[in-house]
């Protein structure tokens, strides 16, 4: 008897842990803040999820792994206007939560799942047609670690989506590529450059879509308005000293550089036809 209860503790326990380890998943909280109020955590706006859905062909009852899918606008809107089916994940709590919201906003929650869980490593049980990851390649440790990642989830002859940033014109400094929230200027690469990386990795660019400075006024400067109205009802957070200080600083900094010198873009590879085998 002591035996059954020893392990019953013991396991009472490690669930404990277990639902302990799952609840404290997450996001920096800064970003849970920033972007509290955003549907597209990139600078993608629906229009241009709109021109992608259309430009990959999608069809009723394809399947997509979006990895990092944050809250859920690119695979809740494809599911209303295309007929998708697929899978979400996001180590964010609060952004799994909005993206089930969104789909009962729009009727899917048959058609879509949002799983709360790192998407680093994920491989999915059942094969996806596109396989994504749009805008979070640090899950693979860059952008070829994503695509080998995405792959292990990809049937044969499906689509990867890679979102990633690029230099739109190189910066002439160190110093500036930081202001662009970059380490160095040797962590992006030109538009031709990246287009050309996929290929030295094996892969076909079949399509893209392209975000412009509209999209990125939408993704940085809808942060501020959040930041104010959570200044003004969080003024003794621990974080408020930084929010205020971003709010003071992000405007000036997003137009001055982030705006001028990068863009950003959906990549869609598939890979390199070997015409001996086709």
């Amino acid at each position: 008897m002591g035996h059954a209860k020893s392990f019953h503790v013991r396991f009472f326990t490690q669930s404990i842990r277990s639902l302990q380890e799952i609840y404290a998943l997450d996001i920096p909280r800064i970003f849970n803040i920033t972007e509290s109020a955003h549907r597209i955590h990139n600078p993608f706006t629906p229009d241009k999820f709109a021109t992608l859905g259309t430009a990959l062909r999608l069809a009723s009852g394809v399947r997509v792994l979006d990895l990092g899918s944050g809250s859920g606008e690119m695979l809740c809107t494809w599911a209303r206007d295309h007929g998708i089916v697929g899978t979400g994940i996001d180590m964010s709590p609060l952004f799994t939560e909005q993206a089930k919201l969104r789909a009962e906003e729009l009727g899917v929650t048959h058609q879509v799942n949002f799983i709360h869980n790192d998407a680093s490593g994920y491989i999915s049980d059942e094969k996806a047609d596109v396989a994504a990851c749009v805008g979070a390649t640090w899950i693979g440790g860059g952008v070829a670690g994503t695509i080998e990642l995405l792959a292990k989830s990809l049937r044969t002859g499906g689509i990867i989506l890679i979102g990633e940033p690029y230099w739109r014109q190189l910066p002439p400094t160190e110093d500036i590529a930081k202001k662009c929230l970059a380490n160095s200027i040797s962590d992006f690469l030109g538009l031709s450059e990246l287009v050309a990386s996929f290929g030295n990795l094996g892969y076909d660019v079949v399509e893209m879509v392209l975000a412009n400075q509209d999209g990125w006024d939408r993704y940085e400067a809808a942060k501020w308005l959040t930041m104010r109205r959570w200044l003004e009802k969080n003024p003794d957070d621990e974080l408020a000293g930084e929010i205020r200080s971003r709010l003071s600083t992000e405007p000036e900094r997003h137009t001055a550089y982030t705006r001028e010198y990068l863009g950003w873009g959906v990549f869609a590879l598939m890979p390199r036809l070997n015409l001996e085998n086709a």
